[in-house]
């Protein structure tokens, strides 16, 4: 009788919404965790080790706590800012005066 078991790593997102990254500057940044199962033939059968969550970026796989927030859905109250360097903006700017980029509105 040949029999397969073995713990086996799995990752789990916490979170959906990406978050800016501050190495590579994209928002592809996730809170993560990786957790341990028992697996019996390749099935993961149960949870053996919690892991501990952090946020590793997809783009540059820079991980830790140092990422800013998504500036991409800016709050009500919050100043407006640019989607791609996160610098504060006036009203009526149509590039942004720090990295030269098209401001989308919307």
């Amino acid at each position: 009788m040949i029999f397969i078991a073995g713990v086996s790593p799995k990752k789990k997102v916490l979170d959906q919404n990406p978050r800016r990254c501050s190495v590579c500057g994209l928002n592809q940044a996730y809170y993560q965790r990786v957790d341990h199962y028992l697996s019996f033939f390749f099935i993961p059968i149960f949870r053996v080790k919690k892991g501990e969550p952090f946020s590793i970026c997809d783009s540059c796989a820079q991980t830790g706590h140092g990422f800013k927030p998504d500036v991409t859905q800016p709050q009500a109250d919050s100043p407006r800012t640019c989607r791609s360097c996160g610098k504060a903006l006036n009203e009526d700017f149509k590039y942004c005066p720090q990295c030269g980029k098209r401001i989308l509105v919307g």
